[in-house]
C-alpha cells in the first residue's frame, strides 16, 4: 500500500513536470501518461493558470484575460475532440473521454468567473470550486475548496470514467468537503437514480480516495456494521452506505 502511494506520487510529480514542458502538445502528452494522473496533473495546471489569470485581472483591472484563457481552453478541447474522432485504442479513448469531461467543466468555470465579474483569487465564485494545488514546500498535491483543504489520497483507481459536473454536483461537493473538514459525514438525499452515490464516488476520485459502496438492507446487524467500520478504519477508504434508511433503528443507534 505504501509502495502504491509512493509510486503514484512519483508518477504525478513527473507527469506534472512533463505537462509544463508540453503545454502546447497536450495530445501527445496524454498518450504518454496514465489516465488518473493525466486528469490530476491537468487540474493542477488549470488551477495554477486560473489563479495567475485572476491575479493579472486584478492588477490590470481588466476581465479580458479570462476571455483569452477561455479561448485557450476551447482550442485545447477542440484538439482533444479531434483526437477522439481519430482511431484510438479502447484504453486511450476512455482516458481522453474522462479528461474531456473534466476539462469541459473547467471551461464552464472560466465562463462563470468571467460572467460574474470575479477578478480576484479570493472571490467566492473561485473559492467554491474544487481546486488542486501542487504545494512546493510539501512537495505534495493539496485539494482546496472554500475554507477546507485535503491531501490527495494517491489511491490507484485505474482508468475510470468521470461524472459530468453540474452546478448541483458542485454544491454537493461543497457540502461534503465542509462536512469532512468538520470530521463529519454527509448524507445526500433525493429521488432514485439522480446520482447521489455516483456524486460521492466522483468526489472520491477527485481526491484520490477509494470509495467502498455498501447497499444496506434490513438484515444488517450491529456486528456486520462493526466489521465494515473496522475495515474502513484500517484501509482509510471512504464508506458509502447506500439506502441506509433501511437499517433498523436499533442497529443505527449503536
Amino acid at each position: 500500500e505504501r509502495a502504491m502511494r509512493w509510486s503514484l506520487r512519483e508518477v504525478l510529480r513527473n507527469c506534472r513536470l512533463a505537462l509544463k514542458k508540453m503545454l502546447t502538445k497536450r495530445d501527445k502528452w496524454v498518450k504518454e501518461w496514465p489516465g488518473q494522473m493525466v486528469i490530476t496533473a491537468s487540474q493542477i495546471q488549470w488551477t495554477a493558470d486560473v489563479s495567475k489569470c485572476l491575479t493579472t485581472c486584478r492588477e490590470r483591472g481588466d476581465k479580458k484575460y479570462l476571455k483569452v484563457m477561455k479561448k485557450k481552453q476551447v482550442s485545447m478541447l477542440n484538439k482533444y475532440s479531434e483526437a477522439i474522432r481519430g482511431n484510438l485504442t479502447k484504453i486511450m479513448r476512455l482516458k481522453i473521454v474522462a479528461l474531456v469531461t473534466v476539462e469541459v467543466h473547467a471551461r464552464d468555470v472560466i465562463e462563470k468567473l468571467y460572467k460574474s465579474g470575479a477578478v480576484d483569487v479570493t472571490s467566492f465564485e473561485w473559492l467554491s470550486q474544487l481546486r488542486l494545488y501542487w504545494e512546493k514546500d510539501l512537495d505534495d498535491c493539496i485539494i482546496r475548496q472554500t475554507n477546507t483543504q485535503f491531501a490527495y489520497g494517491y489511491e490507484y483507481l485505474g482508468n475510470s470514467g468521470r461524472l459530468v459536473i453540474t452546478p448541483l454536483t458542485d454544491r454537493c461537493y461543497m457540502t461534503l468537503t465542509t462536512a469532512l473538514h468538520l470530521h463529519r459525514g454527509g448524507s445526500p438525499k433525493g429521488p432514485a437514480g439522480t446520482g447521489k452515490t455516483e456524486t460521492v464516488k466522483d468526489l472520491g476520485k477527485a481526491l484520490g480516495m477509494y470509495v467502498i459502496v455498501v447497499n444496506c438492507s434490513e438484515g444488517l446487524d450491529y456486528k456486520s456494521m462493526g466489521r465494515m467500520y473496522s475495515g474502513l478504519a484500517q484501509t482509510g477508504a471512504w464508506g458509502c452506505f447506500d439506502e441506509f434508511n433501511r437499517i433498523n433503528i436499533e442497529v443505527l443507534s449503536v
